[in-house]
């Protein structure tokens, strides 16, 4: 499937942004002119069942495959948010960006332990004031808005298919480009001892203490300062 794409700035660099679920492009928005600022055209897409992309089937291998066939090959710089740094690692391969990194990967959908059920975030788009009341309370009305009108486009049912994928572990055996893992801390997606697996295969893991899963929409400063060197 071929996805919406929003695209920024006109520099010579480019960097691909994949976010997580629930989301769209627009969880973005801090990020964007720090890249732009840099040098970089940013490429964010809309995953299948978010935003404006279109719907279907949905699995692991079906995300990796959009993004093959909707990003450009060889980026300077490929960033994923957890469901969209799973799609991003099975990905990479082929995508072939000059660096990785995966923010909060979603690579043990259930957790370190399975414990966490993909299925559970259907709730989120039954009562959104769940996700409004998670927000940092400095937000205007423009920033809640966005956060609800993707939460509206999005559709609940990929998170119910991803639910038969929870005890699969997407781990990737060793990083095929210089990647970067970034984790809150605590984590309830990348465990300690996760953590320290992921250093042994030759990944770089730096954690933000304090950060919530969604570190570059509710911490940004600490995120862009975790990146330090990556950009």
């Amino acid at each position: 499937m071929r996805l919406h794409t929003r695209e920024w700035g006109s520099g010579d660099r480019l960097a691909v942004l994949v976010h997580g679920l629930m989301s769209d492009h627009r969880t973005w928005q801090e990020l964007v002119p720090a890249l732009t600022g840099r040098g970089y055209r940013v490429v964010a897409v809309d995953l299948r069942g978010h935003g404006a992309s279109g719907r279907g089937a949905y699995a692991p291998h079906l995300f990796a495959e959009d993004l093959l066939e909707t990003l450009p090959r060889r980026p300077e710089l490929a960033l994923g948010h957890s469901l969209g740094a799973l799609a991003l690692a099975l990905a990479v391969a082929e995508l072939q960006p000059g660096r990785a990194v995966y923010s909060e990967p979603a690579w043990r959908l259930g957790g370190p332990h399975g414990t966490v059920d993909p299925a559970s975030f259907a709730l989120f788009k039954r009562a959104p004031r769940l996700l409004i009341r998670g927000l940092r309370p400095d937000w205007g009305e423009r920033r809640v808005a966005a956060e609800v009108a993707a939460l509206r486009a999005w559709d609940e049912r990929s998170a119910l298919a991803l639910s038969a994928y929870r005890t699969v572990d997407h781990t990737p055996e060793k990083p095929l480009v210089p990647s970067l893992v970034q984790t809150a801390e605590p984590s309830s997606l990348v465990s300690g001892e996760m953590r320290t697996d992921l250093v042994r295969r030759g990944f770089e893991v730096r954690t933000v203490p304090g950060a919530t899963h969604a570190i570059h929409r509710d911490g940004f400063d600490a995120f862009l300062t975790s990146l330090a060197g990556w950009l």
